[in-house]
């Protein structure tokens, strides 16, 4: 692992799991510079010459390997835009795990956009985990802007975890995907807001190919005066399924915006969406506080378990 503070590897930990080097290839950003970066036979790393970010090219046929490429920020006032693009080869079977944390205990705003482009190949698999976190006692907000592009080719799968739980103060999150004919995609959102915290997630699929389908779930807590807004857009261009559905839990005084859209422009484009916001059952506090656990107790004992 190459040499962080002890707050870089608490962070490492809480967005990317990592406790030690990775196997496979891995590139760490550490307030705004390399820390560390290695490739592979099959999966090599490039610096791009005409703005920052990276290049990660994966070889068709590569199986039962993986890419780390998280973000750490522990700079108060740091701001950064990076563009890091991934070409996925035929026939692979790759995970790529992302994630940004910011620590902020100053006075002034930290923030990290990026732009991530995939280009995912014909019968190509791809899992990927992009986890959010923030932390940090000062008044400074810690900002986190994701834009995600997805390129599907046909027969292609990509599964999408996408995850923010704590600390982060605004987010907003763009993604868009085209599919060709039997490509899948699979989408996970976990969110959870407190505080003043604002969250927007943005998502536009189009089903372009015969027997492309999507399902895009999201599962949201909005506690004390938080925002959301979950945007869901299916475009069926031909014969396709597509599924969206945002549940949400809202506490105290949070808001939450559902706003999904369908559209359909062939005969045999199969499109549902589904949307409920509501507060916690009194009947499972109940239950729980029988067995001994106090209110509090209780509702994180619910929040947890539908946030899993």
């Amino acid at each position: 692992m190459p040499k962080l503070n002890e707050i870089q590897m608490r962070l490492l930990r809480e967005v990317a799991d990592l406790h030690e080097v990775p196997e496979g290839a891995y590139n760490i950003r550490s307030d705004s510079e390399a820390a560390g970066r290695r490739s592979t036979a099959n999966i090599e790393i490039i610096s791009k010459t005409d703005v920052c970010g990276i290049d990660v090219h994966i070889k068709p046929g590569t199986k039962n390997e993986s890419v780390h490429i998280p973000v750490v920020m522990t700079q108060s006032g740091l701001k950064e835009l990076v563009y890091n693009d991934f070409y996925i080869g035929e026939d692979s079977d790759v995970v790529i795990v992302a994630g940004c944390g910011i620590d902020n205990c100053g006075t002034q705003d930290s923030e990290h956009d990026g732009v991530h482009r995939f280009f995912v190949g014909k019968n190509a698999k791809l899992k990927y985990v992009e986890k959010h976190y923030g932390s940090g006692s000062g008044s400074g907000k810690r900002i986190m802007n994701p834009g995600t592009e997805v390129y599907q080719e046909e027969g292609s799968s990509v599964e999408m975890e996408m995850v923010q739980i704590k600390g982060v103060d605004d987010t907003d999150r763009t993604t868009t995907a085209e599919l060709a004919a039997n490509a899948k995609l699979i989408v996970r959102e976990r969110l959870m807001t407190h505080g003043e915290q604002n969250a927007v997630s943005t998502y536009t699929v189009t089903l372009n190919g015969e027997g492309a389908s999507a399902d895009i779930v999201s599962r949201s807590v909005a506690r004390d005066r938080s925002y959301q807004r979950f945007d869901a857009k299916i475009v069926g261009n031909a014969p396709c399924q597509g599924h969206t559905e945002c549940d949400s839990i809202i506490m105290d005084e949070g808001r939450i915006l559902a706003v999904p859209a369908l559209e359909a422009n062939d005969l045999d484009a199969q499109l549902v969406h589904e949307a409920a916001i509501g507060k916690i059952a009194g009947d499972q506090l109940i239950k729980l506080m029988t067995l001994g656990l106090t209110e509090a107790e209780a509702e994180e004992q619910i929040i947890n378990g539908f946030l899993q």
